[in-house]
């Protein structure tokens, strides 16, 4: 079984390497690392999980160039159900375009109907809690903006914080097994339900974490203090 994860020399800025890394640990998977320059492997061989994490601004369009040339073959994966994980404001890539804040636009991969905007002295900082079904769903959010257009299901239904953009539930992008999320740093970690379900999506049988017990005690304790009336989201 092969995880892989797409540029971590630039997709790197919130500790998003760990999601691979933990359910490597928790399936006994190989973890490969596919550089910029290379291209990926789930082209040629079966790999049960793909991620990418967030960049920065500049690195969206170093992404955006690197992986254009595969998009049709993420498309062809994701159909065929292979699972993608997508965070971060790597979510951005996939829309329409970027839109900055002199107006001008920088088009993106056009995966998904999406704009995003982004105001570099305005950034949103908050906590999110929301469900992926009956799951609960911990989480941090740190971006430059919002994205807009969206007018389905998403990934996450929201329970507190914004969604894709303030005034949506909906959180998230999703195209069959390819799961995109503003939700940043080691989601996987933070949320073992969600890390089983992946698990579980990849073709484990009857999933076990390692520190499963740990992770669990964690996650309760972390749901608690984000469902607190009283508990401030924005930071």
């Amino acid at each position: 079984m092969i995880i892989e994860i797409l540029y971590p020399e630039l997709c790197n800025l919130y500790g998003d390497l760990a999601n691979a890394e933990y359910l490597a640990r928790s399936s006994g998977a190989e973890v490969v690392r596919t550089s910029l320059h290379d291209a990926p492997r789930f082209l040629t061989e079966d790999v049960a999980l793909v991620t990418m994490g967030g960049t920065t601004e500049r690195g969206q369009t170093i992404v955006r160039d690197a992986f254009a040339p595969y998009l049709e073959g993420l498309v062809r994966r994701t159909d065929a159900g292979g699972v993608t994980l997508i965070t971060g404001n790597a979510l951005e890539i996939f829309g329409e375009y970027i839109e900055n804040e002199d107006g001008s636009r920088e088009a993106m991969l056009n995966l998904f109907p999406i704009h995003s905007d982004r105001h570099m002295m305005s950034r949103y900082n908050s906590l999110y809690l929301g469900k992926l079904g009956d799951m609960d769903i911990v989480g941090f959010k740190s971006q430059f903006g919002h994205s807009y257009g969206m007018n389905g299901d998403g990934l996450f239904r929201t329970v507190r914080g914004a969604g894709l953009d303030s005034s949506l539930a909906a959180e998230g992008l999703r195209r069959n097994n390819l799961m995109l999320t503003y939700l940043l740093g080691p989601l996987v970690v933070l949320n073992p339900p969600f890390a089983k379900y992946l698990l579980g999506l990849m073709g484990v049988a009857e999933p076990t974490l390692a520190f499963e017990e740990a992770a669990m005690d964690v996650y309760t304790h972390r749901l608690e203090q984000f469902s607190q009336p009283e508990r401030g989201f924005l930071y």
